[in-house]
């Protein structure tokens, strides 16, 4: 072999194309917890963005996930039911989508979950998210890209809403969203079976993690996770939220 050529052909040997990026490890997994298993979603911040959903570009609800995932397309990491609403499928408290506040905070008292007090507001802000209740929320008055109103707080502080016994007799199929990292992470669970309140707060206490944590609902709770071949029935559904890439 010449000379000249056995330098050019070691160079062709060694060469290495471009190190592609790692994919995204895939946002939702089985958890279990006290004997349940829970279905838990977790999102960097800084690598995804956090995002409400209620209403299409005809101005109707989206009504089900898989008509969010349809719209969405692959983007869409995963989603679930977010916040409480009324029979129109509008939000019962506040609802904050791209900075508009289309429903305004509800400070009123009443019956059912929203109102057992304190509940509170989920919210992003950038690459950070917040979980803070309805009193806090409105004295600090973050200007968020996003936020939910429901009820009641899980967690608060790192202590379990006050009202939640360890135990109750309501059983029900529930979701619900906390934080942790100063904000940059948020974490979203949901029950594969009925449990009661107070396994899931400690679920969001104990082994999430979480120092505050808010419930966004009972018995329409459902998940739509492409990565898990999974997307869930319910009924008729008003405000969600979800991942999708930065």
């Amino acid at each position: 072999m010449p000379w000249w050529i056995a330098p050019a052909l070691a160079a062709c040997l060694t060469f290495v194309g471009p190190v592609l990026a790692a994919p995204a490890p895939a946002p939702c997994r089985p958890v279990q917890a006290e004997g349940e298993t829970y279905t838990v979603c977790t999102v960097d911040l800084r690598r995804d963005k956090v995002r409400l959903f209620w209403r299409g570009a005809d101005g109707q609800p989206y009504s089900s996930l898989s008509t969010l995932g349809d719209r969405q397309g692959p983007s869409l990491r995963f989603a679930m039911n977010a916040g409480m609403y009324d029979k129109d499928q509008a939000p019962v408290g506040l609802y904050v989508e791209e900075g508009r506040e289309l429903k305004g905070v509800s400070t009123a008292s009443g019956p059912g979950n929203f109102h057992l007090k304190p509940n509170g507001v989920f919210y992003v802000k950038g690459d950070r998210a917040g979980v803070l209740d309805t009193t806090r929320y409105l004295r600090v008055n973050p200007k968020p890209d996003f936020a939910t109103q429901s009820g009641p707080m899980l967690v608060v502080d790192g202590h379990i809403h006050p009202k939640i016994s360890s135990d109750g007799p309501s059983q029900k199929i529930r979701n619900g969203v906390g934080v942790r990292d100063e904000g940059r992470t948020a974490v979203f669970a949901i029950s594969e079976r009925p449990v009661s309140f107070g396994a899931f707060a400690r679920l969001f206490k104990d082994t999430l993690s979480c120092r505050n944590a808010l419930f966004l609902d009972g018995s329409v709770s459902s998940l739509y996770a492409p990565s898990m071949n999974r997307s869930d029935l319910s009924r008729p559904l008003g405000p969600m939220v979800g991942a999708v890439a930065r």
